[in-house]
């Protein structure tokens, strides 16, 4: 029998796809820049199904890519000649535990669908970005995404407490549980978070749920400068002892694309500014939370009296805050909307960095200095979680050059490096940033990341080709 004998065998007439009409979604990226024909799809439905999966593809040497929601940006799910195996009919919400305040959930369940199951038990999985309606949990763990809510959060990496992982000859690693202590030698579970599909498939995960807030301020802030904005922020988090959920720093470039590319967009002010500021503060605390006997929310006051005196210190220029929740969708659907405003135009080249909060203003500045060095006629387009200082820069050249665009690249990975930061914070490096690896990685890491990667998958089938330049 040949392999993809056997794999239909296994998993049956919808769970082996080999034409190439059938394959179409899995063929492209969200991006439209990586394009590939798989070898076929793989749709396993269960951990012991994708243990088959691999130990036939192990014993046949024949690549795999896994693949969960395919919403990625950098590559990491191209496929050519490879066997993709896709998790999206492991769709399980396992069990919502309230006790622990955690979820066990399969590697192919959408993000917004746990978000709906966590609020059923007034609970939140706090992990969101814009494309939460189609992210899966498997991808959304095997590139330790960000979103907006890293602030009072954290990563991916820091909401789960267990997962299982099937390897590359087929063992299945069972790392599931709900302990926040484990000291009990290597952290496993680390390794395979953001690794990318190198390691092992990552198949099901236990995460951690949060108290549902009970009451949220959110407005927009046109702030007199980033040093302004930071001032803000921190002194909303003393106010409130860390409650900011998200600091969202859309630029005058960003608005203006809003308005041009989202059908009934509309500004966030009267007037355009430079640095308009989404913030949000949720409220867990009932004397927080609670109106007042004159309809006040205490948290949306401590914000509106914050916002007022920052006014007076000539520190903002405007502020508008959410008064309803159709109010705080718009705004929200503002900032959710930079995918779809960034992708609009091309050629372009993008970058996802991060540097310490302070020198953002410092980045954005010195990269449009040195952009305008290397093509005067290019233009620009950041948008910003400020908060924890993640970039996402977008560079416009006016010509289609593939070395022109490699230049900016490297242009915007020396300002990082002149900065002390990273080149990639939250979407992965896939096969985009490759290049930034080799060139900036430290040597060394680069080193045990390979010896790594060889120790548990020495054929290197599990996404070849990505994340480690060899």
């Amino acid at each position: 029998m040949t392999l993809l004998d056997t794999l239909s065998d296994l998993l049956g007439p919808q769970g082996l796809l080999t034409a190439p009409a059938d394959m179409s979604r899995w063929a492209q990226d969200w991006t439209g820049n990586y394009t590939s024909l798989p070898l076929a799809v793989a749709r396993p439905m269960s951990t012991a199904q994708v243990a088959s999966v691999m130990t036939a593809c192990h014993a046949a040497r024949q690549p795999v890519v896994p693949v969960s929601g395919n919403t990625g940006l950098n590559g990491g799910a191209a496929a050519q000649g490879a066997l993709v195996v896709s998790l999206d009919r492991m769709t399980t919400i396992r069990s919502i535990d309230t006790g622990s305040r955690s979820a066990e959930v399969e590697a192919g369940v959408i993000l917004s669908r746990l978000h709906d199951a966590a609020a059923d038990h007034d609970l939140i999985f706090p992990l969101t970005f814009g494309a939460r309606g189609s992210a899966m949990i498997g991808g959304v763990l095997s590139t330790n995404a960000g979103g907006s809510n890293v602030l009072r959060y954290g990563n991916t990496r820091d909401l789960v407490l267990g997962l299982t992982a099937v390897m590359a000859d087929g063992r299945v690693m069972d790392l599931m549980g709900r302990l926040h202590k484990d000291n009990s030698g290597l952290n496993l579970k680390h390794l395979l978070i953001g690794a990318e599909g190198q390691l092992g498939i990552i198949t099901a995960a236990t995460v951690k749920l949060f108290p549902k807030p009970r009451a949220y301020a959110t407005a927009m802030v046109a702030a007199a400068s980033l040093d302004a904005a930071l001032t803000l922020l921190h002194r909303v988090q003393d106010a409130t002892g860390g409650a900011v959920e998200a600091f969202e720093f859309m630029p005058a470039a960003f608005i203006a694309g809003h308005l041009r590319v989202v059908a009934g967009a509309r500004p966030p002010f009267a007037q355009p500014h430079d640095v308009n500021i989404l913030i949000e503060v949720g409220a867990t605390a009932p004397r927080d939370a609670t109106p007042l006997p004159d309809g006040s929310i205490p948290v949306v006051t401590l914000l509106e009296d914050t916002l007022a005196q920052m006014m007076e210190d000539g520190l903002i220029l405007d502020a508008v805050t959410a008064r309803s929740d159709t109010q705080r969708r718009e705004m929200w659907a503002r900032r959710e909307a930079a995918a779809e405003i960034t992708f609009a135009r091309r050629p372009f080249v993008d970058t996802d960095i991060a540097v310490a909060l302070p020198d953002v203003a410092t980045f954005l500045t010195e990269a449009r200095r040195r952009l305008l060095i290397l093509d005067p006629a290019a233009s620009d387009l950041s948008v910003a979680h400020l908060g924890d200082g993640n970039v996402h820069y977008t560079a416009y050249p006016s010509r289609d050059d593939a070395s022109l665009k490699a230049a900016i690249r490297e242009m915007v990975e020396d300002v990082v490096q002149d900065l002390h930061g990273s080149f990639s914070a939250e979407h992965g490096v896939g096969i985009s940033k490759l290049g930034s690896m080799a060139r900036r990685k430290d040597p060394v890491a680069l080193d045990a990341m390979r010896a790594i990667k060889d120790a548990l998958d020495p054929l290197g089938l599990l996404n070849p080709g990505k994340t480690i330049p060899r």
